[in-house]
């Protein structure tokens, strides 16, 4: 599926835009996280975006340093916590957080670096949310679907529920957004975005 022009305008003008604006906030954001935690201050993961290619996805780091072996353990011991991780690939009382790293998901300030892979052309302002390679196989026969078009700071997801939405729930979302993509539902998606992230609505 060929991006239209005015979506790719849109995307680097807003992201550009959107970087030169929170300049102090990613400075202010880095110092915290650097003097609480030390470094790294970004958190790079592997993702899959449009035609299946692999690119690493941006964000401030709200982990512990040992966060594998957190989960691991975590998981090992609490079936109801394994269940959900299997359900949504999250968890509302995620071990892993530290405690700066939970406000700054609550308030979704941890996604801010990702301005810079829309900028980067990795990603759009709109679309799925960008998944893990493991994550692929719940998209099942959608899979494809995903892979059509680049994955998005934001989109149907991000603000129906979010974090209250189950995974299946979620690929649906994301199937019907690239089955009606346009500028306008990328314009409107974005203004609901604003006000999922003033009330913190879904976040977790």
């Amino acid at each position: 599926m060929s991006t239209p022009i005015s979506k790719l305008v849109f995307d680097k003008a807003f992201a550009l835009s959107a970087l030169i604006l929170l300049l102090p906030v990613f400075l202010i954001i880095t110092l915290l996280i650097a003097i609480s935690d030390g470094r790294p201050v970004f958190f790079g993961q592997e993702r899959v975006g449009l035609n299946g290619r692999r690119f690493r996805c941006w964000k401030f780091r709200t982990m512990v340093r040992d966060a594998d072996g957190q989960l691991e353990m975590a998981l090992g011991k609490d079936p109801q916590l394994l269940a959900e991780w299997k359900a949504t690939r999250k968890l509302r009382n995620d071990p892993r957080i530290s405690r700066l790293g939970a406000f700054l998901r609550k308030s979704s300030l941890d996604e801010l670096p990702q301005f810079w892979n829309v900028l980067m052309g990795d990603m759009s302002m709109v679309g799925p949310r960008p998944v893990v390679p493991d994550e692929l196989s719940y998209y099942g026969n959608y899979a494809s679907d995903y892979m059509s078009v680049r994955p998005g700071l934001t989109g149907a997801w991000q603000v129906s529920g979010r974090s209250n939405t189950t995974y299946d729930e979620r690929v649906a979302l994301d199937v019907d957004y690239i089955s009606n993509a346009s500028f306008w539902l990328d314009i409107r998606i974005v203004a609901q975005t604003v006000r999922v992230v003033i009330s913190q609505s879904g976040a977790h």
